[in-house]
């Protein structure tokens, strides 16, 4: 059988087979697809050009002397390629995506039509900023409605992904500290936090504690309230957290904080459970990100950066990151600068500002920012209510179809938000989580989450999000109740699955341990075998 120079294998050594005997790994219309490297060569150019005129070019020695080794492709090759690499992904526009805590919805169109618009698809970060100042109202707008729905003072813009935005709102608590004379050393993280939660706190400088779950998965509070003290900087909440559930205690949990001297930063990834529902300024919340990509539709990685905005409590607004837009009486919407905010300060922050720096070079990413925007603005508050209601609907729907052939470790502790959390509990042995996974591939559908989070052994985290309509719901319970059966009953076959993909399973150690990424020339058969003169030279 063929192997091709990247080491896969076709999915069956029968599929695709011609009537020479011939292997070609091609399934139907799913065509086994080569490497770009293998369909060219580089002694053939796809186009036809006239050779570059000879000129000195300066560079002496560092000029190129040998073929800069990249295959020649006509323009058919060339689509065809990767028109076919792209059949042999998954993606929102073909099925459901149950990843837990990505969030991968469907997104509407309106909104990247919106974002494609001349002069905002093809605005520069050094244009003068009084040919910006459509893209600055924006700004400010989207700021607006990102404090009033969260309830909180202020919000900076600029950081560029959630795990930035979580740094944003570390450094910020970090300067309100120092500007009391109160330096703290410690931050508490509950094991239901997201795993970026310790890293930032850690690379913030600061010693990480964790802090233990209770029996219904959320926050033990008294364990919380007995570790509060003085070297207490901030503890770093997820809520709803990623056992999928809120955390009703979330007002007393703010309050000890407080009483503390500390602050409360809450991971908002999962903003999108309870947008238009619960206000985090409400629940004592000082700090928290926003991941647009996930509450407000971007796809994941949109563009370019990503955007975490961070709303800020009134106690944390005047540290937060420049630069910031503010308007000011005249209606006029201002990008305010280092050099700008003494003077913005006094109206915005009684002459209190006291910034810890910057984030990043310019604002924030403004494909995101009018993405976000649109879909506020096409939402309204119903809207934007309705989102989380039906996130929170459909996964109740997933937990309440599947909790009696895999085991829901919190089912008992009521409705879940909106994610479904399942363990491997009840497998036959030897069967795994990522058996389960695997065998979901041949049914159509992209895994959930595996071994995620990590308090639960063999988790497997689903959210179906809001857009996935019943009868979408009703087709993915329908194939994970057909594998979760055959995994209890210790179905053999699980161990070799996917085996209708177009690939089969990787050894995944050999593949984190020894990932080939680039390719070679094959090295001729005859050239593989040392002759005995050379073994003896070794």
């Amino acid at each position: 059988m063929t192997i091709n120079q990247s080491g896969w294998k076709p999915s069956s050594p029968v599929q695709g087979a011609t009537d020479t005997g011939t292997v070609t790994g091609n399934r139907a219309l799913m065509l086994e697809e080569a490497l770009i490297f293998e369909i060219g060569d580089s002694e053939t150019t796809g186009v036809d050009i006239d050779g570059p005129e000879q000129r000195d070019t300066g560079l002496g020695s560092l000029l190129r002397s040998a073929p800069i080794g990249l295959p020649g492709l006509t323009e058919p090759e060339t689509v065809r390629h990767y028109t076919r690499l792209s059949r042999q992904n998954y993606a929102i526009d073909l099925g459901l995506f149950p990843l837990g805590s990505c969030t991968m919805k469907h997104n509407p169109r309106l909104n990247e039509k919106i974002a494609r618009l001349p002069g905002f698809a093809d605005i520069h970060p050094l244009a003068p900023r009084e040919t910006v100042k459509g893209a600055l109202e924006l700004i400010n707008t989207l700021a607006f409605w990102l404090i009033d729905l969260t309830g909180m003072h202020g919000v900076a813009m600029s950081p560029k992904a959630g795990a930035h935005g979580e740094l944003c709102g570390i450094l910020c608590i970090r300067a309100a500290l120092e500007a009391r004379g109160d330096p703290r050393s410690v931050v508490l993280v509950p094991e239901s936090a997201h795993g970026t939660n310790p890293a930032t706190a850690a690379f913030a400088g600061y010693r990480v504690e964790n802090i233990p779950a209770n029996d219904a998965g959320r926050v033990d509070l008294e364990a919380l309230k007995a570790r509060l003290g003085p070297d207490v900087a901030a503890v770093m909440i997820t809520n709803p957290n990623t056992c999928g559930l809120f955390e009703p205690d979330m007002k007393a949990i703010s309050d000890a904080v407080h009483a503390a001297g500390a602050f409360v930063y809450c991971d908002g990834a999962n903003f999108n459970a309870i947008v238009g529902k619960v206000r985090p300024g409400d629940l004592g919340v000082d700090a928290m990100h926003i991941n647009l990509h996930k509450t407000f539709s971007t796809p994941h990685g949109g563009g370019g950066p990503g955007s975490g905005p961070v709303v800020l409590s009134e106690a944390l607004s005047p540290f937060g990151p420049l630069p910031y837009t503010a308007r000011t009486t005249d209606g006029v919407v201002h990008l305010v600068e280092e050099e700008q905010a003494e003077a913005f300060s006094a109206e915005h922050f009684g002459g209190k500002l006291q910034s810890f720096g910057r984030m990043t070079a310019f604002h924030g990413q403004m494909g995101m920012f009018t993405r976000a925007l649109a879909y506020i603005l096409s939402h309204g508050a119903d809207g934007l209510k309705q989102v989380s209601e039906d996130a929170v609907l459909n996964a109740n729907y997933i937990l309440r179809s599947l909790e009696d052939v895999l085991d829901a470790p919190f089912a008992q502790s009521g409705p879940c938000m909106h994610e479904a959390l399942f363990s491997d509990k009840g497998f036959a042995e030897g069967v795994s989580t990522l058996d389960l996974a695997k065998a979901l591939i041949d049914e159509g559908f992209h895994p959930m989450t595996m071994y995620f989070p990590l308090v639960v052994h063999g988790a497997m985290l689903i959210e179906p999000t809001e857009t996935e309509s019943k009868a979408a719901l009703d087709q993915f319970i329908m194939a994970l109740r057909s594998v979760a059966e055959r995994c209890r009953a210790g179905d053999e076959s699980l161990k070799s699955a996917p085996h209708h993909a177009p690939r089969r399973r990787l050894d995944e150690t050999l593949a984190a341990r020894k990932p080939v990424v680039a390719w070679r020339e094959p090295v001729p058969a005859a050239a593989e075998a040392p002759t005995p003169s050379e073994v003896g030279d070794r």
